[in-house]
C-alpha cells in the first residue's frame, strides 16, 4: 500500500466525530453524561411525517433507484414551502435540487465551482465543514471575521481591503452558527453587493431561519440575488429529521446543473419514503413551527440560567438551536469545557472549534430535554 491521500493531510476527524467517542466510553464507565454539545434535535417529527414514510415503505416499487434530483412532488413543495415562508418563486423544475442532507450540498457544490488553488471566503467564526471541503479540494480557505460588536457581521474595512483575485466562492450563514446572529435584509443586501463587485459566488446556507426566529428570510428574496447566489437549505433542524439526510440547494438553473453533474456521479437518488415523508414535512403548517419554539423557548430559559451560573456573557436574542456565550477574561474556554466533562458530567462545545473569532466563547445546545437541564443546573448550583 503506498499510502494515502496528501488531502487527509488538510484536514482532521471532525470535532463531533472524535469527542462523541469519548462522552461514550464515559458513559460506558458509568458517567451520567448530559450532552449539550451537538444540535441533534431529539424531539419526534410530526407524526403525519412518519406516516408517510411509512405508508411508501410498504410499496413494492418504493425501494428501487429513484431520481438525482427527486421526484416532480418534492420538488414542488419545496417551491411552495419557498413561496409560501419566504415570498420567493422558484421553478420545481429546474430552480430547486433535493439534496442528501445540507453538508452533502457543500462538498457538491464545492467541487462544481472550485479548482485547485482558487480561494474561498469562510466566516469566522463559522461552521467547520466550510474549511474541510474546501482544504479536501486543495483550494484555499480564507477567512474574514465577524464582529460581536456589529452583531455578528462582517468586518466590512478588512474585507473590502482583502485581495480578492482569487476568490471564487463565498460562504455565509444567516441565522448564524454558532453565535445565533439572526441577519437582515440589509446585511444580505450589502454581501449581495459585494458579491456581485467582485465576481464571487455567494452561498448562503440557511438551516436555522425557523428555530427561534420571527422574521425567517432567504437571501433569494433581494432583486437579482439569483444572478449571483445560491442557497441551501435543510430539513433537519426546522422537522426534526436530522438522521432522513433531506436537504435542498435553490437558485438559477445553470448553476443548479453544474452541482447536479457533480451529485450524480455521487449518489443513487433519495429513497422514496423519506421523499414522501419531507413532502408531508413540507406541508406543515405554522401551528407544527410554533409548538416546537415553545419548547425551545423553554429550554433557553433554563440555559440561561446556567450561563449565569457559570458568570457567562449571553446575547439572549440569538436565532437557532444554541446558545452561544462569553467566558469571563480570567477563564480558559477549553478548561471550562474539560471542566464541565470532567468534574459536572456536562458536555458542552468550545467557540475554538468554529475559528479563532470562537476562543472565548462557549456553545449550549437546546437539543436536550428540560428535565437533562435542571439536572445541569442542580449539578451547577451543588
Amino acid at each position: 500500500m503506498k499510502g494515502f491521500s496528501d488531502r487527509l493531510g488538510e484536514v482532521h476527524e471532525y470535532y463531533f466525530s472524535k469527542k462523541l467517542k469519548e462522552v461514550h466510553q464515559l458513559r460506558e464507565a458509568g458517567k451520567p453524561i448530559i450532552n449539550m454539545g451537538i444540535g441533534s434535535p431529539d424531539l419526534p417529527p410530526d407524526p403525519r411525517v412518519i406516516k408517510a414514510l411509512k405508508q411508501t415503505a410498504d410499496l413494492p416499487e418504493a425501494h428501487g433507484y429513484q431520481s438525482y434530483q427527486g421526484i416532480p412532488r418534492l420538488r414542488k413543495a419545496m417551491a411552495e414551502f419557498y413561496s409560501r415562508n419566504y415570498d420567493v418563486l422558484l421553478d420545481p423544475q429546474s430552480e430547486i435540487l433535493p439534496l442528501m442532507g445540507s453538508k452533502e450540498g457543500i462538498m457538491h457544490i464545492s467541487m462544481a465551482f472550485l479548482n485547485e488553488g482558487d480561494e474561498v471566503l469562510v466566516p469566522n467564526p463559522g461552521y467547520p465543514t466550510y474549511t474541510s471541503v474546501t482544504r479536501l479540494l486543495n483550494a484555499t480557505p480564507v477567512y474574514f471575521d465577524l464582529l460581536e460588536e456589529s452583531q455578528w457581521e462582517p468586518d466590512w474595512e478588512a474585507l473590502e481591503n482583502m485581495d480578492l483575485t482569487r476568490v471564487k466562492l463565498m460562504w455565509v450563514n444567516y441565522p448564524h452558527m454558532p453565535t445565533g446572529a439572526s441577519g437582515s435584509r440589509e446585511l444580505f443586501g450589502k454581501l449581495l453587493n459585494f458579491a456581485k463587485r467582485n465576481s464571487i459566488l455567494l452561498v448562503h446556507d440557511n438551516p436555522y431561519s425557523f428555530i427561534l426566529n420571527d422574521q425567517p428570510t432567504s437571501i433569494l428574496e433581494l432583486p437579482g440575488a439569483k444572478d449571483q447566489t445560491i442557497e441551501l437549505n435543510s430539513l433537519s433542524k426546522t422537522f426534526n429529521i436530522p438522521g432522513w439526510r433531506v436537504g435542498m440547494l435553490a437558485g438559477r438553473q445553470d448553476y443548479l446543473q453544474a452541482v447536479l453533474r457533480v451529485k450524480s456521479n455521487m449518489d443513487s437518488g433519495m429513497f422514496l419514503g423519506i421523499q414522501e415523508g419531507a413532502i408531508a414535512a413540507l406541508n406543515l403548517d405554522e401551528a407544527w413551527i410554533n409548538s416546537m419554539n415553545a419548547i425551545y423557548e423553554t429550554r433557553k430559559s433554563l440555559v440561561l440560567e446556567m450561563a449565569g451560573l457559570l458568570r457567562l456573557k449571553v446575547q439572549q436574542e440569538g436565532a437557532g438551536m444554541f446558545v452561544w456565550a462569553k467566558v469571563p477574561a480570567s477563564v480558559s474556554a477549553l478548561d471550562l469545557v474539560d471542566q464541565l466533562l470532567y468534574e459536572k458530567d456536562i458536555f458542552i462545545t468550545p467557540g475554538e472549534i468554529f475559528g479563532s473569532r470562537g476562543a472565548d466563547y462557549v456553545r449550549f445546545s437546546l437539543c436536550v430535554n428540560e428535565e437533562k437541564i435542571k439536572e445541569a443546573l442542580n449539578r451547577l448550583a451543588n
